[in-house]
């Protein structure tokens, strides 16, 4: 068991641990619960020997490989745990010293039981470069860990996506380390699942870093979507920049946003910023948004966070109207539009076209979207 420092959120000590007994079952009155339908996570707290392993289609890049080892990453909470004492195989992910890969590395992962745990490790060598995309299993219920490393001065994009009927549960976890001078940009695209938690986490193993994290999230029904972020600075001269944006619709649709950065003493230099948007689409849904920013030195680059949640710009909507566009398509536009920031961030216009025409058909868009069913090799 491993005692890390405390995100600034908690004021006891962060336990990342293999021990599934290192956990206490939540109850809903710790700070990084007390949002979470705990009833619906019931299954993932507890060992399932029945639970499948979530494995991926094999490639250049992609193999299946044997059980998770521990590894510089341990879980940080009961459900990775378990998952990562339970997966049976290893969805490894792998780009040699100083390789350029042009096309994304695609890994679907594909489930074998109902329920289904699930780790993938990401590996690219330094002064490499590549795009991976991560096509989530969103017929099952899954739970499991992505742990990535990213080479001295290398550059790699993710994305990750989870799209389908708001029916299954996910839980992750997600892990980058950044190298010295490399760079990394993560972004999560997060469409179905009834419920989904995600925490993405980002540290530095040398100076110079730069690690972006983009998201984009569409809740509508009974969904719960929930991304925590948590950004640790512990080397100088390095770079954080978050943005995340988030569309809601519907009584029952909840979603928490939860932006953790710790600037550590020796962290001179640092230039970090989060951000949080949330648009309400209509009456009765809930977004909680809570940004956190912890400085252990003064001299930084720039520090900052943002957070804000609204209705639509009645301007915007007048605008379109007055062009002759109906108020349900002048509203469907002002949501595509909404997101079009984070999304464009994304390298590879095939996978871009792709997630934009998926968020604008969960719209009602079915004439506007971008969506190439045959670019990007995303079939799921």
């Amino acid at each position: 068991m491993t005692v890390l420092e405390a995100p600034p959120t908690d004021h006891s000590p962060r336990v990342a641990s293999a021990n599934i007994d290192d956990f206490a079952v939540p109850q809903g009155r710790e700070e990084e619960w007390r949002y979470a339908p705990l009833a619906d996570l019931s299954a993932f707290m507890q060992s399932d020997t029945d639970a499948g392993t979530l494995t991926a289609v094999e490639g250049a890049h992609v193999r299946n490989l044997g059980a998770a080892q521990p590894g510089t990453w341990l879980p940080t909470d009961r459900p990775s745990a378990v998952a990562w004492s339970g997966v049976r195989s290893v969805v490894s992910v792998r780009v040699d010293n100083d390789e350029i890969v042009d096309e994304p590395i695609v890994v679907t992962l594909t489930g074998s039981a109902a329920l289904n745990y699930g780790h993938v490790e990401v590996i690219v060598g330094r002064h490499s470069r590549a795009t991976v995309v991560v096509v989530h299993d969103a017929s099952v219920d899954a739970s499991g860990s992505i742990v990535v490393t990213v080479g001295d001065g290398a550059e790699l994009t993710m994305l990750s996506i989870i799209d389908g009927p708001a029916e299954k549960v996910h839980l992750w976890q997600w892990h980058t380390d950044v190298g010295r001078d490399a760079r990394f940009v993560g972004s999560v695209v997060t469409l179905g699942g009834r419920v989904v938690r995600i925490l993405p986490s980002v540290s530095y193993s040398g100076p110079g870093g730069s690690a972006e994290l983009l998201g984009a999230f569409l809740a509508e029904g009974d969904q719960y979507l929930e991304h925590r972020i948590f950004v640790s600075h512990e080397q100088p001269h390095c770079s954080s920049n978050v943005v995340y944006k988030g569309a809601l619709s519907g009584q029952g649709a909840h979603t928490v946003w939860i932006g953790d950065v710790l600037v550590r003493r020796e962290a001179v230099g640092t230039d970090t910023y989060e951000m949080n948007r949330n648009l309400l689409l209509n009456d009765g849904p809930r977004a909680d948004s809570v940004p956190n920013l912890e400085l252990e030195t003064g001299d930084v680059a720039s520090a900052g966070h943002a957070s804000a949640t609204g209705r639509f710009d009645d301007e915007q909507l007048f605008y379109l109207q007055s062009r002759g566009i109906t108020e349900e398509t002048a509203r469907q536009l002002v949501v595509r539009g909404f997101f079009v920031d984070v999304l464009a961030r994304i390298p590879s216009p095939e996978w871009r076209g792709l997630v934009l025409g998926r968020i604008a058909n969960r719209l009602g868009m079915k004439g506007l979207g971008d969506d190439n069913e045959e670019s990007g090799g995303g079939d799921e």
